[in-house]
């Protein structure tokens, strides 16, 4: 039998920025909280579906937070 999965948690967000050349956003109300997921996997696949139906925006960024790393520390040493 195999161990459960480590839950290794991950927000996805994105919104449109102030200027290309940054990660200021214009309007943080308006910002589009996709979802937290249990792996990078399953961030990373709803990230790159937000990131391609904006792709036409050139200012639309969506990001990846390992939420994971900031509540506890010690799993930074894991892949992801």
């Amino acid at each position: 039998m195999s161990e459960p999965q480590k839950q290794l948690l991950h927000l996805v967000f994105g919104g449109e920025l102030s200027s290309i050349d940054g990660i200021e956003f214009k309007d943080l109300a308006g910002l589009d909280i996709v979802g937290i997921f249990p792996n990078y996997a399953s961030a990373q696949a709803a990230w790159k579906a937000k990131a391609q139906s904006s792709v036409d925006n050139a200012q639309m960024r969506y990001f990846i937070v390992h939420l994971h790393r900031l509540l506890d520390p010690s799993t930074d040493k894991t892949k992801d």
